[in-house]
């Protein structure tokens, strides 16, 4: 795929403790386009988290390369590493990950004033995200304050700070009710339908239907993938099937 923007080929991860060691990630290929929407999901182990952790830079694979807008990540310094996450990576995780120290507002501002953005522009931009994700009134109020959905919402304002041109979601409505669920599988459908790549991790069936492919993973390796909704059904089956 030539016009991938989050490319990998060959990556694996172990993770070793005790004198033990668990492949979590074993070969993996992906060609993520511009522009797509990427589901994946698999039993609770299977690696999915572990991928999403190496294509968003967090975490260095044991072998392999992987590359987003070109860039292949372990050809960067550490610091370079980290202003492309900053600048060209979003990234939501289940459990929020506000600072409880900072308001809402300090929440959203920050990615972009740690990439030099102006106070006057943030506050502009940060209006405009909190605005999108329907929570206009809330930019003094603490994380605490506000509902799980609630801060899913602000999460996901954050993780649009910089513009990013890839979003990256970590199980986005896995702590939620079905209602706050249902508002953000909305919000990143809307995001989608404007451009926004995204690659997701996720056990809902309902929000893996929304993304364009879907693909699921099992010992640390992809063993299905197909056009997404139609390939729920069938990945919903293999999986029951495959732990009974």
């Amino acid at each position: 795929m030539t016009d991938a923007i989050v490319s990998c080929r060959g990556v694996e991860r172990t993770f070793r403790s005790g004198g033990r060691e668990t492949s979590a990630v074993r070969g993996v290929d992906l060609d993520v386009a511009a522009g797509e929407w990427v589901a994946i999901m698999g039993p609770s182990g299977c690696g999915k988290s572990s991928l999403l952790h190496l294509l968003g830079g967090l975490d260095t694979p044991d072998a392999g390369v992987v590359s987003v807008g070109g860039e292949d990540l372990a050809r960067l310094s550490e610091t370079k590493r980290a202003l492309l996450r900053r600048e060209r990576i979003g990234y939501v995780f289940q459990f929020f990950n506000l600072i409880q120290d900072f308001t809402v507002a300090e929440n959203v501002e920050l990615p972009m004033l740690l990439v030099g953005v102006g106070r006057g522009e943030a506050r502009r931009r940060r209006d405009e995200l909190l605005a999108a994700v329907g929570l206009p009134d809330v930019a003094d109020a603490s994380p605490s304050q506000l509902s799980g959905g609630q801060q899913q919402r602000v999460a996901i304002a954050r993780a649009f700070a910089n513009r990013p041109g890839v979003l990256l979601a970590d199980e986005p409505t896995g702590n939620l009710d079905t209602e706050s669920a249902r508002q953000v599988l909305a919000l990143l459908r809307a995001r989608h339908d404007a451009g926004q790549t995204i690659v997701m991790v996720t056990h809902d069936a309902r929000v893996a239907a929304a993304a364009d492919r879907l693909l699921v993973m099992e010992d640390g390796r992809f063993r299905t993938a197909g056009a997404a909704p139609d390939a729920v059904t069938n990945v919903l089956a293999d999986l029951t099937a495959s732990a009974s």
